[in-house]
Order: C-alpha cells, then structure tokens, then sequence
C-alpha cells in the first residue's frame, strides 16, 4: 500500500507533526477521514481518477472525496457543474445528493492532492507533501496493467498529465475546471466535454463498465 512507506518517509512525518500541531493548536482540520477515497476505492479497483485540488473548508462539507458531499448538503457551485454536465452529456437528471460515493465504489478514485484543509482556510494545508503522497497514488495506479481513465479539469489536475504514458492502456481526459470562473471559457470549456460519455464508452470496451448515475 503506498499510504504507509509514504507515512515513514521525511516528507510523510513532517506532513503529520505539522497537522497534529495545528490540531493541538485548536484549528478545525478537514475531513474527519482524509484517506477515506482510498478506502472506498482500493487501488486495485480503480477504473477511472478524478482529481481535485483541496477539499472544501466549510463545516460538514468535506467528506474524504473530491468534489463531493455528504447527503443533505447543498452541492458546491464546481459540483453542480459537474452535474450539469452529467445532465447534458448523458441526459441524467440532477441527483437529490451531493454525494459521489456510489461512483467510489464502482471503481472512481476521487483524489484531492491536498488531503486536509483548516475551517475556512481553501489551501491552507497545500504544499505540505500531501502532493508527494497524491502523485505516488497516481504512480501506483499507472502501473496498473488493466484500463483505467484519467479526468483532469483544470491546470491544477493537468500538471499531473505527463504521469500518464502515452501509448499504454489508460486514457487522460482534460478540460477547463468546472468552477463557475473556468466551465464555460476557452480553452476547453468543461460543460461541453462530453467527457462522462466518453470515458463510459472508452471502458465498456475495456470490459470495465462504469454507471455514471448518481
């Protein structure tokens, strides 16, 4: 498992005295189970990687997996564009839940490369190694010999492209990000992507078929 020689690492003990120091310190870190994507999707199972940047910074909105929420929270604005996009692309109506857990647990790694975030604080934990830990499991996964689908939305995601050879079997996929700022702009506008219709047909060839439905 990548997550514990990471943990043993120099960068992985620093990462870990720096958050227990601002937890001692009284900050509110997010999410309650930083590694919870990967103990929905092991990476054995992963079938497609969508990456986000940091998770969100607001009370009960983090749930351990990008670009999601739990049930009964409202959907962050880049999240309801992602399901506007699902809406266009494949005609699904939009789901009555932020939640993203059931595409986890078909196989979709939702990884922010940033796994912790103080109360109200976006970023506040970047740049701590977490990244470091982010692209060994990007790494792992590449050496997986079955098919697998990178999405990559926006120039955060996208510096992780060159990780993915060309030429073997996994696909990238990229486009703007979906926030409000970037979906709609040049110069790969996200609602428009089609990207959702794509990957689904890219595996069902692969004998890896994935259901997009929330």
């Amino acid at each position: 498992m990548v997550t514990e020689p990471f943990r043993h690492t120099a960068v992985g003990q620093a990462l870990q005295a720096r958050v227990d120091a601002r937890r001692t310190a009284g900050a509110r870190i997010y999410p309650p189970q930083p590694l919870r994507a990967l103990a929905l999707t092991p990476l054995a199972s992963v079938r497609v990687v969508i990456l986000g940047q940091d998770p969100y910074h607001g009370p009960g909105q983090a749930e351990g997996l990008a670009f999601s929420v739990p049930d009964g929270v409202r959907p962050p604005p880049s999240l309801a564009n992602i399901f506007q996009e699902l809406k266009r692309d494949l005609g699904q109506p939009l789901p009555a839940s932020g939640s993203l857990v059931r595409w986890a647990r078909q196989g979709v790694l939702l990884l922010n490369t940033s796994l912790t975030v103080e109360e109200g604080q976006a970023a506040s934990h970047a740049r701590w190694g977490w990244e470091v830990l982010a692209d060994a499991l990007v790494d792992a996964v590449v050496r997986q010999p079955a098919p697998v689908a990178f999405l990559l939305w926006g120039q955060h995601a996208q510096a992780r492209a060159a990780r993915v050879p060309a030429g073997g079997p996994h696909r990238v996929w990229q486009a703007n990000h979906p926030s409000p700022l970037a979906a709609r702009r040049p110069p790969v506008p996200f609602i428009g992507c089609g990207h959702f219709g794509e990957v689904r047909g890219f595996l069902a060839a692969a004998g890896r078929p994935i259901d997009w439905t929330l």
